[in-house]
């Protein structure tokens, strides 16, 4: 079953005004809020807020005070460009995620065809060239790459088509982007953990974010790390190879002579395997082993004591990558990349550092 997606009120209006946009039911100028707010039976502020989403989406031109709004969809006939859009997912569980549900639902609603290739990109071990043999296969305008690597997303960038990054290693690159500033959480977790005297910090982040180089997020860590008089180094963030035998092999390893006493982990489904590891080593957390991740999950509300995690809203990264679409359909170049707000939610998996610990 997908999960269920919940709208905001003005998100809901949002929608019902973009499909009407799509199938041309106002042209040139778009009707007041006051107009809107009565046809509809809801609130001056909501339609407002609506508006100015579609204005960001591109869908809307504001002309300033008291001059309304111009609808920016072509008319007399010059409609725009209907795209095929695929989205190349990291992996196939992530499918169901909120934020790419109604990403899919609302790339529809305004009038686009939205596919994904047969395969996500870790089943085919995040290779560059069984990727790009796949990608040939997949007609499509323009591409969202779905936690990419660097390598991969490099061979999208070369590439004719458009590419949005959505996160992955795009520092740098010249496409169109978006992603949570965890960079700015992180400091926070390691300014939290430093201060509860833990030193033996590890980080456990998967392979493409270490190659061909650390990216920004992992070589913050270190620069973190090193402002807290702590010399960073390989056992601080150990590579090991992506599959559950691998996870466990670089915990075992980890834990066998010098074991962490803190343990910043990438990706929910780690974290729990993670979690599993320890409870049969019989390691408890926060006493023996302090944990945080580095994304939300729903799961961690189930959860006691509340997992420290670092959280940020998908709204937003929704609403820009629907703004690039529209402005790829009008033939407008886009290659912005931006930052969404994160922030470090404290729960109960950290305490202090063990003292025999060292």
């Amino acid at each position: 079953m997908l999960p269920l997606v919940i709208l905001s009120a003005s998100e809901q209006v949002a929608a019902h005004l973009r499909t009407a946009l799509v199938n041309r039911i106002w042209s040139g100028m778009m009707p007041g809020g006051d107009r809107l707010a009565a046809e509809l039976g809801v609130g001056r502020d909501t339609v407002e807020a609506a508006l100015k989403q579609l204005e960001n989406e591109g869908f809307l031109v504001n002309q300033g005070r008291r001059r309304g709004r111009l609808i920016a969809l072509p008319i007399n006939g010059n409609t725009s460009k209907r795209l095929r859009l695929a989205i190349l997912l990291d992996e196939e569980s992530n499918r169901r995620l909120d934020y790419v549900v109604s990403l899919m639902h609302e790339l529809e609603q305004a009038g686009h065809v939205v596919t994904t290739p047969p395969r996500a990109m870790s089943e085919l071990g995040m290779d560059v060239k069984r990727i790009a043999a796949m990608a040939k296969n997949v007609e499509a305008d323009a591409w969202m790459i779905l936690g990419g690597s660097r390598e991969v997303l490099e061979w999208f960038a070369m590439r004719d088509a458009p590419v949005f990054a959505i996160f992955g290693r795009r520092r740098s690159l010249g496409i169109a982007g978006v992603g949570p500033d965890k960079v700015t959480a992180l400091k926070k977790v390691v300014d939290a953990l430093t201060s509860l005297g833990h030193r033996r910090i590890v980080l456990i982040t998967k392979k493409r974010r270490l190659s061909p180089s650390p990216g920004h997020f992992e070589v913050s860590f270190l620069d973190f790390l090193t402002a807290h008089g702590i010399t960073p180094g390989s056992y601080h963030m150990p590579e090991w190879e992506e599959s559950i035998d691998g996870l466990h092999q670089r915990l075992e390893s980890l834990f066998k002579l010098t074991p962490p006493t803190a343990l910043i982990i990438d990706e929910a489904p780690v974290f729990v395997a993670t979690q599993h590891f320890l409870a049969r080593r019989g390691l408890a957390v926060p006493e023996h082993v302090s944990l945080v991740c580095t994304d939300a999950d729903p799961a961690f509300d189930w959860c006691k004591p509340p997992v420290s995690h670092i959280r940020w809203n998908s709204r937003p990264v929704v609403r820009r990558i629907l703004q690039w679409a529209a402005n790829l359909s009008r033939g407008r170049s886009d290659l912005r990349q931006t930052l969404t707000p994160a922030e470090f939610v404290r729960g109960g998996t950290i305490g202090p550092a063990k003292r025999d610990a060292g």
